[in-house]
């Protein structure tokens, strides 16, 4: 008579997830924003690997968790499967709906420089379904089902990247407004409109300009918001070559002086290896940047 003892079981794939991402952010909170559950979630998973494991995974300390060595010397590990996992279900989705394509973009950039050349790629293949999702951080292409993702990047870009425009910065206002300036000097006594995302153009511009005139003006969370009341004449605003070309192009707006500075930044496009290889996505991509990238 054959026997058929019970297999040993292994931990469940959530608490190796929960591990994982707990174990790469640095805690329990961070990994449960990322993976959309609560830090008692994400708690109870990794004490029930440590049960398994029969070690522990993570110090407890007053303020937070610290991972073991024991942890760390996996953790690459599972990052690597997860990634890997990750890839093969973008694939599976990919090839499934290969013309249901997914974009993910900085908010700014879903309305002002996205927005506008939609129509274009629909137009131009309108069999495909295009989404568009807009976020404050680039998702992580390997395990978020997006096929497409539009953010500005820090030069040099990684080699998966491809540059859609570079970022060029140049004040912009309404055009009542620019004949009250000759000269940048004249700034003192114009409120100048500043978005938080990029606090700092201001000063790269007027650095050029060998001038020590502060930009003193209100400041907005979304530049959107800054470039509508720039239109309404409140102030001067820093403008984005690829956020203002609209504007500027129906006089909505006007760029008061010559100087242009562009940035060691750029409006960078990434997609994954799947998307790579589908003809619908380089489509549509291609048309969204006017020249052929892909």
């Amino acid at each position: 008579m054959s026997l058929s003892p019970p297999r040993p079981k292994g931990p469940p794939l959530n608490a190796l997830r929960a591990f994982e991402a707990a174990a790469r952010l640095g805690g329990f909170a961070a990994a449960a924003d990322e993976l959309c559950v609560t830090p008692g979630a994400i708690a109870q998973h990794i004490k029930a690997l440590e049960t398994w494991a029969g070690a522990p995974l993570f110090e407890r300390r007053s303020q937070g968790v610290a991972i073991t060595p024991l942890a760390q010397g996996v953790l690459s590990a599972f990052s690597l499967a997860f990634d890997q996992l990750g890839e093969a279900v973008q694939t599976l989705r990919s090839r499934a709906a290969p013309r249901h394509i997914r974009i993910a973009a900085l908010p700014s950039i879903a309305q002002l420089w996205l927005s506008p050349r939609l129509p274009a790629a629909r137009a131009l293949s309108p069999d495909t379904t295009i989404s568009v999702t807009a976020m404050e951080t680039p998702p992580n292409l390997l395990r978020e089902p997006f096929d497409l993702c539009i953010f500005f990047r820090d030069l040099p870009i990684q080699p998966e990247e491809l540059i859609l425009a570079n970022d060029v910065i140049f004040p912009v206002c309404a055009p009542e407004l620019a004949r009250r300036l000759n000269e940048p000097g004249d700034l003192e006594n114009i409120a100048c409109l500043h978005d938080s995302t990029w606090s700092g153009d201001w000063k790269h511009w007027l650095e050029t300009e060998a001038t020590h005139i502060k930009a003193v003006g209100p400041v907005y969370s979304l530049y959107s918001l800054a470039l509508e009341e720039a239109k309404n004449g409140a102030g001067v605003l820093m403008g984005h070559s690829a956020m203002v070309e609209a504007q500027l192009a129906s006089g909505e707006l006007v760029a008061p002086f010559h100087n242009k500075v562009v940035l060691q930044r750029a409006l960078c496009v990434s997609m994954t290896p799947s998307a790579r290889e589908n003809s619908a996505v380089r489509s549509v991509l291609n048309s969204l940047a006017g020249r052929k990238l892909i």
